[in-house]
């Protein structure tokens, strides 16, 4: 399984995704990156996605969480989809909304890293879902998993 996005260029996302787009809730970016989903388990019932920042650990003491999906029963996500998601459920970002929130890094560079999960099921969850309840109901679910990286400049 792999995942394919139009959202990274040379290793690094495109401005538009993050702090020098265009499109926010109050300070918060939200045009969401497009991916799909390739090779995955043909046994494959729904995915879940978490698109996180590692390299936030040292500036605010956590990964941070721009994107949360379960349920999404389709294999690819087209570009600012999350603002008005119908068709998978979305958990609350680290911004504090049931949506995608974009980069926006304060101090250097960072990494965001989006992990997709091929799942055997639907997932128990309500909108509003925090990674942690996503982490505990994918246990014994996950039939394979993928992930792709970029960097966006701060």
């Amino acid at each position: 399984m792999f995942i394919e996005t139009t959202a990274i260029s040379d290793g690094f996302f495109k401005d538009i995704y993050g702090k020098r787009g265009t499109e926010f809730i109050s300070d918060m970016p939200t045009f969401s990156i497009p991916f799909s989903i390739k090779d995955y388990p043909t046994h494959t019932k729904s995915f879940a996605f978490i698109l996180k920042d590692d390299d936030a650990i040292p500036v605010c003491g956590f990964s941070w969480i721009h994107w949360l999906g379960a349920n999404l029963k389709k294999d690819t996500v087209i570009q600012n989809e999350s603002i008005n998601a119908t068709d998978f459920i979305q958990g609350k970002n680290d911004w504090g909304e049931n949506l995608y929130g974009g980069m926006a890094p304060p101090n250097a560079p960072h990494k965001y890293d989006l992990i997709v999960y091929a799942l055997d099921c639907e997932l128990d969850l309500s909108a509003g879902f925090s990674k942690d309840d996503l982490v505990q109901k994918i246990k014994g679910h996950i039939l394979d998993t993928a992930s792709i990286s970029g960097i966006y400049n701060n």
